[in-house]
C-alpha cells in the first residue's frame, strides 16, 4: 500500500483552497491516489484521490481501510513509514518498517543498530514490487502529469489501472503459452 502524487494544474487565482493542492513532500501542485497492489506489483485497488497536502495515513483512514481490515482475518499489507500507527488500529494487519531509534547511547549498541537496519532493509525489499507497480501506473501519459480537470482524475486512475491489469494478465498468459522447445 502506498500513496502516489500525480501532478495537476494549479487552481486558478483567487480561488478558495488553492494551497491545499500543494504537496508537503515535493512542493508541487498534486493530488494523491491510494494504491494497493499484490506481492507481484499488480494493482488491486486504485482510488481515494485527495488533495496533495493530505497525509498518507489520513487518506487511508478516510478511505475506510481501518473498518475494512477490521472485518478481515489473516491479511497482511506492507506499507511505508507514512502509515505508522495503522498497525495498532488494524490488529497488526498493516505492517510498517520499524521506527528509527534515537538516543545518545544507541550508537554504542552496534548489535541493536545492525538488527534494526536489517529489519528495515527486509521490509523495504519486500515492498519493491509495490513501488514498481506504482511506477508502471505512472508510465501512462495520463498519470505522468494530469492536464485535464481534477474532477476526472479518479476515473482516469481507475481506467489506467484496469488497462494495466489487463495488459499484465495478457502478457503473463502469453508468456506461459510460449513453447519451451526450439523448433
Amino acid at each position: 500500500m502506498d500513496a502516489t502524487e500525480i501532478r495537476v494544474r494549479r487552481p486558478g487565482a483567487h480561488r478558495g483552497g488553492r494551497s491545499r493542492f500543494i504537496s508537503g513532500k515535493s512542493r508541487i501542485n498534486a493530488m494523491k491516489a491510494l494504491v494497493i497492489s499484490d506481492e507481484r506489483g499488480r494493482p488491486l485497488f486504485c482510488g481515494e484521490v485527495r488533495a496533495g497536502s493530505v497525509a498518507d495515513i489520513t487518506q487511508a483512514r478516510d478511505a475506510g481501510l481501518v473498518d475494512l481490515l477490521a472485518d478481515t482475518i489473516d491479511l497482511q499489507i506492507l506499507a511505508d513509514a507514512g502509515y505508522q500507527g495503522l498497525a495498532a488500529q488494524t490488529c497488526g494487519q498493516v505492517v510498517t518498517p520499524p521506527r528509527k531509534r534515537r538516543g545518545k547511547h544507541l550508537e554504542h549498541l552496534h548489535w541493536l543498530m545492525a538488527h534494526h537496519e536489517a529489519a528495515r532493509f527486509a521490509h523495504s525489499s519486500a515492498r519493491i514490487p509495490v513501488e514498481h507497480g506504482i511506477a508502471h501506473l505512472k508510465n501512462w501519459r495520463a498519470l505522468a502529469r494530469h492536464h485535464t480537470r481534477r474532477d476526472s482524475l479518479p476515473d482516469t486512475i481507475r481506467a489506467v489501472a484496469g488497462l494495466l491489469t489487463d495488459q499484465q494478465a495478457t502478457h503473463h498468459t502469453k508468456a506461459l503459452a510460449l513453447p519451451t522447445t526450439p523448433a
